[in-house]
């Protein structure tokens, strides 16, 4: 699934083309039932469709599950991956400040206790320097703040977002130690949020996504 579904993301496989069964089994080494259950997967992401006498045809790209964290994933392994930074980081831009907004007006006080928290982790142990350590902080940071919130629209993008951490830690696009200004950043969004105040809140997500855009090049 995951080599198929790159070669998708990546345009080797264009919209059109055509897989069988037999072909994947041949390929890959695999049994039928793999082939088709592997084909389900990407047929329920709307990669590809079935097509009576043709056999299964990738699906044109206007038409895909953009948001599935998988495809997201795919997408950022592939020679396209700029193009779904980019995409990505314009999406974060609009979401992220609002859901910023919603958490310090509707989280629990655990909620902001527990990214008060989170911030302080990140402060720790990116000072140190421990990359893995740093990026499971982030992600936990961040996909608190989108389940917080209270708008269920802006919790669905919580796997899309741990991707997008995920990979530009696994290519190398985070520095070895993160930068002062994006760690002080955190702790204001943590401290606006505990402290119910929306407006900062939001400027200090605005800040945090202003260091991700410029760290990508996407001024």
């Amino acid at each position: 699934m995951e080599a198929v579904g790159v070669a998708i993301a990546s345009g080797q496989l264009a919209p059109g083309s055509r897989l069988t069964l037999e072909g994947l089994q041949q390929e890959y080494g695999i049994s039928r039932t793999v082939a088709r259950d592997t084909m389900k997967v990407l047929e329920s992401m709307n990669l590809v469709y079935p097509r009576r006498r043709v056999g299964i045809v990738v699906q044109e790209r206007s038409l895909w599950n953009v948001f599935d964290p998988k495809l997201v994933r795919w997408r950022l392994a592939s020679d396209r991956r700029d193009l779904q930074y980019s995409s990505l980081t314009e999406l974060r831009i609009a979401v992220e400040p609002i859901a910023a907004a919603g958490a310090a007006r509707r989280a629990s006080a655990a909620e902001r206790a527990q990214l008060v928290s989170l911030a302080a982790d990140l402060r720790r142990v990116g000072g140190a320097g421990d990359l893995q350590a740093f990026l499971a902080a982030d992600i936990a940071f961040h996909q608190l703040l989108l389940r917080s919130c209270g708008n269920e629209m802006f919790r669905a993008l919580e796997g899309m977002v741990a991707e997008v951490l995920t990979s530009r830690t696994r290519q190398g696009l985070m520095p070895f130690k993160p930068r002062d200004e994006a760690l002080q950043a955190h702790e204001d969004v943590a401290a606006a949020v505990a402290g119910g105040d929306t407006a900062l809140a939001e400027r200090a997500m605005h800040h945090i996504l202003d260091e991700v855009r410029e760290a990508m090049g996407l001024h």
